[in-house]
């Protein structure tokens, strides 16, 4: 594994884990501000928020990570949304629902579940290492919503049952 700072390589690392952190703040950020429309918008808002403005701190220091603020409002936010993924889950379990991003739930589901990811592979990455295997995840979850976003933005007749609030944001 690389070190942080060291070389060549270390420094691309560094910058790569960067970006994608600015670019998952960036959506993040997004996020937040199209819940303006719904109807629980103020728990939806501080569900994206949060970790918009973690990845903003990660990306202006990746050592931010290593700090006891940072860690204890990550791990409060992660467990908050494990919580409130299982009851998610299990609901477009019982319900049988295989299209998430047709309901909802399931869209409720997803983004909880990328900040919960996010937020887990994070963490800790202002230690010394960054691996390969770190930032290949990194840039896979960072490319994912952005693409999935456009393609729905491109496509907008698979939103025509979707909710009106959650067609009119952006």
């Amino acid at each position: 594994m690389e070190k942080v700072g060291m070389g060549s390589s270390g420094t691309r690392s560094v910058v790569i884990w960067r970006v994608c952190n600015g670019l998952m703040s960036t959506f993040f950020a997004l996020a937040t501000y199209v819940q303006v429309n719904d109807p629980d918008a103020g728990l939806w808002m501080v569900g994206y928020g949060l970790p918009a403005g973690l990845c903003a701190l990660t990306c202006w220091n990746p050592r931010v990570t290593e700090t006891l603020p940072w860690r204890h409002l990550a791990d409060l936010h992660v467990m908050i949304c494990s919580a409130v993924v299982a009851v998610l889950g299990w609901t477009l379990y019982k319900q049988q629902i295989t299209d998430v991003f047709q309901q909802e739930e399931g869209r409720e589901f997803s983004g909880l579940m990328l900040t919960l990811v996010w937020l887990l592979l994070s963490r800790h990455s202002g230690r010394a290492p960054v691996g390969a295997l770190r930032l290949s995840a990194a840039i896979a979850i960072t490319v994912f919503p952005l693409v999935t976003w456009l393609y729905f933005y491109v496509h907008r007749e698979l939103t025509t049952s979707w909710p009106s609030h959650c067609r009119s944001a952006l």
